[in-house]
């Protein structure tokens, strides 16, 4: 092993499209599981800044992906989910939310599980104190705005929305 850094460069992105080059050796890395929950034509989705997103995050070292997207979905919404159905995986680079002035740029894998709903009421109580300064109540959204809901990641997930319709309806 060198001590050498790596001069591989990177464009990661934040919540608001800002870009920004980071070496390969200031990455971390990150598997995370975002879910797609539709009910009654609407989806379930968080808001975070007046934007959308799906409810979902990172892995827990030692947990499976389908508990990661039970256990975040409820964290971030008060919903409980279950039957966790792989749709689609990705990859993006980008810069995470902090609370302080220290900048994590994370190359993550995205499991993206379609799940069902089985109840629960809208809360952010399972989130930490600084996410909650930043989250609004999850919403139920009509599946017809989809393609001009804002999205408030840095990554496109509305393409893997309309595969789980497209899947649901082929059933």
């Amino acid at each position: 092993m060198s001590n050498i850094k790596s001069l591989k460069q990177f464009t990661c992105v934040d919540f608001h499209g800002n870009t920004y080059k980071v070496a390969e050796d200031d990455l971390i890395w990150r598997p995370s599981v975002y879910v797609v929950v539709i009910r009654d034509g609407k989806i379930l989705l968080t808001r975070q800044m007046g934007s959308y997103n799906l409810p979902g995050g990172g892995m827990e070292f030692g947990e499976m992906p389908e508990s990661t997207a039970v256990r975040e979905t409820e964290e971030e919404t008060g919903i409980k989910v279950a039957n966790p159905r792989l749709l689609a995986c990705k990859s993006n680079l980008f810069k995470a939310l902090r609370s302080d002035d220290v900048d994590d740029f994370l190359q993550s894998i995205l499991l993206f599980y379609a799940c069902d709903y089985t109840g629960g009421e809208f809360s952010i109580d399972g989130l930490d104190e600084h996410e909650q300064t930043w989250t609004e109540l999850p919403e139920w959204m009509p599946l017809d705005n989809l393609d001009t809901i804002k999205r408030g990641s840095s990554f496109e997930w509305r393409d893997v929305v309309k595969k789980a319709i497209t899947e649901k309806a082929s059933v």
